[in-house]
């Protein structure tokens, strides 16, 4: 696809967007959290000198929190992952700021719920750091990643829902195809779809090794030579399928919107072109004056609800990318709010 992700390496990441960086110990001690200096200057002016609320949405292992309570002693953070095993690393990790943290296991489309849940009706600033964490990837057993042999699960959250195995042993050849070109912008869906086809037939797939063996073969030998591993599109696409992650992005980002008080700031890291174009609609959506062209003035309430804190879509600096490789595809957006909601 067009922002594929090459950290570490294209073939070995696996998938886009890592939240984190490599997990090591209990708590992650040693991940390199994504753009963290950037994060940290454009959500400070919003969070320092006095009490103030912030979500992170995607809590991950806890180094853009950790962070923000760090650099912030009157901040209370508010933090949501779907992931129980990253939610318990990183309670562990933010055990010294106990007092200021409530960390909530939820998806983050359910902000809103678990912010009435705790009394709190609108908060100062907003992280959202899309994509799977490195201590998914790295979980070989997790199955997001195709250079290590693992059962086809792929889910966030492992304590329900539907995994890879049921998305290819039941899912017709057209729906297959049509969620590997739309979620992984695969030139070669259709192809793809029927190559997991007439494999199932003969016998089911369970192995993320034999998907990406068979993903490889169904493409074309001359595309097979650029662009990284010919299954990563494909990964990515079932990943986005089994986890409903572009559903929660379109619905999470508008709610944050509106959680956000005058002067709150909101930023988003996306990783690949999908979540990227829904983060950049949403802030779009409120960043323009909405009065009809004709008219000479701006109409009471029709005004810009934020204003963009950059144009356009931020990428990590090349320094950044050779000290932590899994920043190399990230796209960062932040935006302030400078008007209540209508």
């Amino acid at each position: 696809m067009a922002e594929d992700d090459p950290r570490g390496t294209a073939d070995t990441a696996g998938v886009d967007g890592a939240a984190d960086g490599a997990a090591d110990g209990a708590a992650g001690a040693s991940h390199v959290p994504v753009l963290l200096e950037r994060v940290l200057a454009l959500l400070g002016p919003a969070l320092a000198d006095r009490p103030a609320v912030a979500v992170d949405a995607t809590l991950g292992l806890g180094g853009h929190a950790e962070a923000l309570l760090a650099a912030h002693p009157r901040l209370t953070l508010v933090g949501l992952d779907r992931d129980p095993v990253a939610l318990a690393r990183s309670r562990e990790r933010l055990a010294p700021y106990a007092a200021r943290t409530h960390l909530v296991h939820a998806v983050y489309d359910r902000m809103p719920e678990v912010l009435a849940e705790l009394g709190i009706d609108g908060v100062d600033g907003v992280l959202f750091d899309l994509g799977v964490s490195s201590m998914q990837l790295d979980v070989a057993g997790r199955g997001f990643a195709y250079a290590q042999d693992a059962p086809l699960d792929m889910r966030m959250d492992q304590s329900g829902g539907t995994t890879a195995q049921v998305v290819l042993d039941t899912y017709p050849v057209p729906e297959l195809a049509r969620i590997l070109r739309e979620f992984g912008e695969e030139r070669f869906a259709l192809r793809i779809a029927q190559a997991i086809d007439r494999e199932r037939r003969v016998a089911p797939l369970r192995s993320t090794a034999r998907l990406a063996e068979l993903v490889r073969e169904a493409i074309p030998a001359a595309a097979r030579r650029r662009g990284g591993h010919p299954a990563k599109r494909t990964f990515q696409a079932l990943r986005i399928e089994v986890n409903g992650e572009l559903d929660a992005v379109r619905d999470a980002v508008p709610a944050a919107l509106d959680k956000l008080t005058v002067g709150g700031r909101i930023v988003v890291l996306a990783y690949h072109s999908l979540e990227d174009r829904i983060a950049k609609r949403a802030l779009a959506a409120i960043a323009s004056d909405t009065t009809p062209a004709d008219l000479p003035v701006t109409l009471p309430g029709s005004g810009p609800q934020l204003r963009l804190l950059r144009r356009g879509s931020e990428a990590a600096s090349d320094a950044e990318v050779a000290a932590n490789p899994r920043a190399a595809s990230v796209r960062l957006r932040a935006a302030e709010r400078i008007r209540a909601a209508s």
